[in-house]
């Protein structure tokens, strides 16, 4: 998963920040990559780097205390989606563009823009596409979202197929035993990986690279060649289909 925040520009976007789940290894998180736990933490890591960036991490640091609860206040007769607004700085507002992707309730996508609000961006949203929202009952179940986001949805399947079907289990769960992790592990694991993205969410070091010097791109052939190429497939097929005729 790939979280940006950019701006428009007439000759094209700008990215002021970037994260990836891929990234989330350096944190400790090596399975799971693609769910809402990780969705959430790929947010909160892009919202703490931007303000690291900007020199506001120490000003808005976000919701440390994740309950799934939305966390807004006035100020100025404004609204806006933080704990509280400094006198001399505002906070970074930015909107979701969720592109082409579908806005069911409970997707990663907003995961992501949970863990961005979390990690302190002031980003103007509801809980209406949260998991633990009841549309008939217009009833928001944060504790539902708090589960979701410490792969609570994961460890109840884990715990499923492993009396149903263990060996599905280790088939469908290998990284995941192979990273000795059970059901019981993900809520402690995500908690250590939220931690240490806010101690740390500058990028890593990009990687030198070297080309390979001694790498050469075969010639071209010219047209004749591969004309007489062309000639000598056909004139073996002529000679394999006559010598079956024969």
């Amino acid at each position: 998963m790939i979280c940006q925040i950019a701006y428009a520009l007439v000759d094209g976007d700008r990215i002021l920040a970037q994260a990836t789940s891929k990234e989330l290894g350096r944190y400790g998180l090596n399975v799971g990559l693609k769910n809402y736990a990780a969705a959430y933490c790929t947010g909160l890591l892009v919202a703490r780097r931007l303000l690291q960036k900007l020199g506001l991490d120490d000003i808005y640091e976000g919701n440390t205390d994740v309950d799934g609860e939305i966390v807004s206040t006035e100020y100025d007769n404004k609204k806006f989606f933080v704990e509280e607004v400094d006198d001399d700085k505002y906070p970074f507002r930015c909107f979701l563009d969720v592109g082409c992707k579908a806005t069911t309730t409970g997707n990663r996508i907003f995961g992501a823009l949970k863990g961005a609000a979390d990690g302190g961006l002031d980003i103007p949203h509801s809980e209406k596409r949260f998991p633990g929202y009841d549309r008939d009952a217009k009833e928001y179940d944060a504790e539902m979202h708090k589960e979701r986001i410490f792969g609570g949805h994961v460890g109840e399947y884990m715990e499923y197929l492993d009396e149903e079907d263990n060996q599905k289990y280790q088939e469908h769960f290998r990284l995941y035993l192979e990273n000795d992790l059970d059901a019981d592990a993900l809520e402690e694991l995500y908690e250590s990986v939220h931690e240490k993205i806010r101690e740390d969410p500058s990028p890593s070091e990009k990687k030198s690279f070297s080309p390979d010097k001694s790498f050469k791109r075969k010639a071209k052939i010219t047209y004749d060649e591969r004309k007489a190429r062309v000639q000598a497939k056909k004139d073996a097929k002529i000679a394999e289909l006559e010598a079956e005729e024969e």
